[in-house]
């Protein structure tokens, strides 16, 4: 817990400086850096500043004064001494103090049971480098709430346990319910690739000997978890009235993903992921699923599933999405009955399938989380470091092949098409040849994907639409990317004596100009170069309302800003050396 409370307490000061929530400043002796908490507290540390401001402190040289005493670090207190700046409403300090304790506790059980060091994850398969991460998100103070889990749930369905899960089953009447699929999907067809012959008669027999007509029943996957705390409960009477059928566990084993209620099948890793609803708060956001918005979530993906491998760029960078391509949901229940805005109540019962990324990749080629550039091991080292160095080839040479598959291809669906994605770790999965990065996977297309005009698009499509002016439509690189990803890896890279960040922004800028002399219609569509950008403030957010960071009906609105960002490969940053 030591060891968590002093990353959680330098990721902290780091990423609240960023916002500019708190200020550092220099230590009267000139050998780091201070923040004064209160009368009584402060802080001493060593660190490196980077491009966007971007703090990289080193945690080892963290040290708390109270009363002009050594005092032991601590997360909690510091949110505490930090409270009236960091703008928290009194109702929610609790929670977000809850938040943090939860992220305390997966750290600290993460440093105890870490098994992989970063030289080790060099050749590790895709689910063993999944369950090794220990960041997720990077910016987020208050990032591994998963608040509803106890200590058992924990061991059984927390990402990093790595414990293998047999997902529930439900048979639930198809005229309360909904299946929604993508194009070339057949319902029937779908659960029997998904299931077998053999757990579709068994689940057949179990609605027989209820005596009931599986005719009249669809299925539907929910998280273990979901079942025991919510389902059986909160829909007892539906299940007492066989609207819902629970008909046992399904023969696969699954293994949880970085985003928790997500899982990829262990024993047939050629069938699609499962997404569930899972009625737990975690980073901002009770991670439900509503069958309303999944019915829309196949068409948008096939929509933008063939613009993607319509485009001769995209395919030519590799840049492929992962269909989320059925959904299933159920509606028969009192608080759907009831009308009115959707609550959580109507996000328990629902779930999709995604691609999966196996079937996709070529002889010899190897799959792991974005996420995985950013991750250290319990001893400090950096993967991404060990990558490069495993792969032989230049750093320069090695980042250029890596921009060219992530940002390139997010450049241009934004240029050509103003479609913007949310590009970061968890959210994409690279495929590595050789140790590099040839090719990207975007996935979360349903929830995250957005198209910012006013153009035509088809009605089943219409959710996606968000009309925004330049200002913001540069945002989706600014502050997705730039902010949002690369100033981690930049950081990482030159802090490691890899690669200096000034040749890392100088590399992003090359990636730029290269599309626009590829594109030359496109290439004053947006300014990528200019001096600023507006400060857009993720943690904010969170502070604000850690209950629901974002109104999904007014995202753009939702955002936070504190003024500007130097642009890092604005031609005054950039040099040519």
């Amino acid at each position: 817990m030591a060891a968590a409370h002093r990353r959680l307490v330098a990721k902290a000061i780091a990423e609240f400086s960023h916002e500019r929530l708190i200020t550092p400043t220099p230590a009267p002796d000139g050998t780091g850096w201070q923040l004064a908490t209160s009368d009584r507290v402060s802080y001493r540390f060593q660190a490196r500043r980077y491009a966007l401001e971007h703090w990289m402190i080193d945690a080892a040289t963290l040290v708390r004064d109270v009363d002009g005493e050594p005092a032991p670090l601590d997360a909690l207190d510091l949110v505490i001494e930090l409270r009236d700046v960091l703008g928290i409403p009194p109702k929610l300090l609790g929670t977000y103090l809850e938040e943090i304790s939860a992220t305390l506790a997966g750290s600290a059980w993460k440093h105890h049971h870490q098994r992989h060091t970063a030289a080790e994850l060099v050749d590790a398969d895709f689910q063993t480098i999944e369950s090794a991460m220990t960041e997720g998100h990077p910016l987020f103070v208050a990032n591994n709430g998963r608040i509803g889990f106890g200590l058992a749930d924990h061991a059984a369905y927390a990402p990093e346990a790595g414990a293998p899960v047999h997902l529930v089953w439900l048979a639930v009447r198809t005229d309360l319910s909904t299946f929604t699929a993508g194009r070339g999907v057949d319902e029937q067809a779908h659960y029997a690739a998904e299931l077998g012959p053999e757990t579709l008669r068994r689940f057949a027999d179990r609605l027989r000997d209820l005596g009931l007509d599986p005719a009249g029943y669809r299925y539907l996957p929910v998280h273990p978890w979901q079942w025991e705390h919510k389902v059986g409960v909160t829909f007892a009477a539906d299940v007492a009235a066989r609207a819902i059928v629970p008909v046992g566990t399904g023969p696969d084993r699954y293994r949880a993903q970085q985003s928790i209620r997500t899982f990829f099948n262990l024993d047939h890793p050629h069938r699609h992921y499962v997404k569930t609803a899972l009625s737990i708060q975690n980073m901002g956001f009770m991670r439900g699923l509503s069958p309303a918005y999944m019915r829309a979530t196949p068409p948008i993906n096939d929509w933008v599933a063939d613009l993607v491998t319509g485009d001769d760029t995209l395919r030519d960078c590799g840049f492929e999405v992962l269909r989320e391509l059925a959904s299933v949901g159920y509606t028969g229940d009192a608080y759907h009955r009831s009308g009115g805005p959707v609550s959580a109540y109507q996000r328990m019962l629902a779930a999709l399938w995604r691609e999966s990324p196996v079937p996709r990749i070529g002889p010899g080629q190897r799959l792991a989380t974005m996420a995985s550039l950013l991750h250290r091991d319990r001893a400090g080292d950096h993967l991404v470091t060990a990558m490069i160095a495993a792969s032989g080839l230049p750093a320069e040479q090695w980042v250029t092949t890596y921009l060219r598959a992530y940002l390139r291809p997010l450049l241009h669906c934004l240029l050509r098409y103003d479609l913007a994605f949310m590009p970061h770790g968890e959210n994409l999965i690279l495929v590595l040849d050789g140790h590099v990065p040839v090719r990207v996977f975007m996935k979360d297309i349903g929830e995250e994907v957005v198209a910012m005009h006013d153009r035509a698009l088809p009605d089943a499509v219409e959710r996606i639409r968000m009309p925004v002016d330049d200002d913001f439509r540069v945002l989706a690189i600014f502050t997705d990317v730039f902010d949002g990803f690369l100033r981690f890896l930049a950081a990482i890279l030159d802090s490691d004596q890899v690669l200096p960040a000034v040749t890392f922004w100088r590399l992003v800028a090359d990636c730029v100009r290269e599309h626009g002399a590829d594109h030359p219609e496109l290439r004053d569509r947006l300014d990528l170069f200019v001096p600023t950008f507006r400060h857009s403030c993720l943690n904010r957010l969170q502070l604000r309302n850690t209950l629901q960071m974002v109104d999904l009906t007014d995202q753009s609105g939702s955002l936070i800003y504190a003024g500007t960002q130097d642009n890092p490969i604005a031609p005054a940053l950039v040099t040519t050396s």
